[in-house]
């Protein structure tokens, strides 16, 4: 493939809806739905032993939650105080590690020993298990932070897929109805960045666009043509791997020279963000031939 089998998007505006603003996840559900779509993605895919280790990955995510202790929420008052100001009720940057995320921790990483992978894994798999609580605290602060170094992805990862079960089962717990729009595009219950973002076929929402976070698995909706990292409405372009389904393609901002997936629920309605982001590297491997950036963030996608 090369940078000329990508074409423009000539996306048109789906049915009118009147969709809530966010969605919570079903912690277990969304761990489930999501091991299913690596398995079928790996089918014929170049990156099929990648995308069933993540399989494997994801269905541990959900196997370690029964017994998991209850995650601790906000005081109401603080989670009150969070949506006057327009900021997230899971403050993602001031997250302390508790009992419930080292048991997380744990569970993950003693069901991970018999999850078939490549030596590299098993080695990044080790070193994480045996670090210093200390050196934990500060790879979770890197994953939510998105600051981790480039040397130590594999580390990462696994604590990126505790901190997902954490979250999400946070997350699951809030009240969406109390849920409103934070700035630069994050999402409202963490704060995190999108993986990208979805035009739905759910009944009541049909052509509607919400945003998924990769981090705790809540979707928000925003309106169409307009750049989630900038807010910008001018400038946007879509662009698609030639020959391709037409599920997945990258929303372009010529005001941030950024781009983030648009994937089409509407066409396959077993898509799954963080999976088919994954599935579709190729796609950012084109785009990287261009001018625009990656703006979205999946932690099993570290380094692109």
């Amino acid at each position: 493939m090369s940078s000329d089998s990508i074409r423009p998007d000539p996306t048109v505006i789906g049915d009118v809806a009147a969709p809530p603003f966010a969605r919570l996840p079903d912690s277990i559900r969304l761990f489930i739905d999501r091991t299913l779509r690596f398995r079928s993605l790996a089918n014929g895919s170049e990156l099929a032993p990648y995308l069933r280790f993540l399989a494997g990955l994801t269905e541990i995510q959900y196997r370690i939650q029964d017994g998991l202790p209850e995650p601790c929420l906000p005081p109401a008052g603080v989670q009150e105080r969070a949506r006057k100001h327009g900021m997230p009720p899971i403050d993602r940057a001031g997250f302390q590690i508790d009992p419930a995320f080292e048991m997380t921790l744990s569970s993950l990483f003693a069901a991970a020993s018999d999850l078939p992978k490549p030596p590299s894994a098993e080695d990044a798999l080790k070193r994480v298990d045996g670090a210093a609580p200390a050196v934990r605290a500060s790879m979770l602060r890197a994953v939510l932070t998105d600051s981790i170094p480039a040397g130590a992805l594999a580390e990462h990862a696994y604590i990126a897929a505790a901190a997902q079960v954490h979250f999400a089962r946070c997350a699951a717990r809030l009240d969406a109805d109390r849920l409103v729009p934070v700035g630069g595009g994050a999402c409202p219950a963490c704060g995190c960045l999108p993986v990208g973002t979805m035009v739905v076929g759910w009944q009541g929402a049909y052509g509607s666009r919400f945003c998924s976070c990769a981090l705790c698995g809540v979707l928000w909706n925003y309106v169409r043509i307009k750049c989630v990292l900038c807010g910008s409405t001018k400038g946007i372009g879509y662009q698609e791997v030639e020959g391709s389904a037409g599920t997945v393609k990258a929303e372009t901002c010529d005001n941030c020279h950024r781009y983030l997936k648009v994937f089409y629920q509407v066409k396959d309605h077993v898509i799954e963000p963080v999976a088919d982001d994954v599935a579709s590297l190729g796609l950012d491997v084109l785009m990287g031939q261009g001018a625009y950036r990656r703006g979205g963030f999946n932690p099993f996608l570290l380094g692109y």
